[in-house]
């Protein structure tokens, strides 16, 4: 019993996280660097700057099309 609840608990979780992750259209500056894991400067350095990376800039924040930029990351 106690694994099919931790089974279930698991499957819940997992759905409900995939709900969470949909709902995002865009990633702002914050959600990229947490997906990431990694500070402003590291993200800059490594792919920021190159010409397919997708990314808008509106005003003077810069935002990232979650789909887009999830495919970029794992190319």
């Amino acid at each position: 019993m106690r694994t099919t609840l931790k089974g279930l608990m698991a499957q819940k979780i997992d759905e409900k996280l995939k709900e969470i992750d949909s709902e995002l259209v865009f990633w702002d500056t914050k959600e990229l660097m947490r997906r990431t894991c990694m500070c402003w400067n590291t993200i800059q350095k490594e792919f920021f700057f190159d010409k397919h990376f997708p990314k808008r800039k509106i005003g003077s924040k810069w935002y990232f099309p979650a789909s887009e930029t999830k495919q970029f990351l794992l190319l």
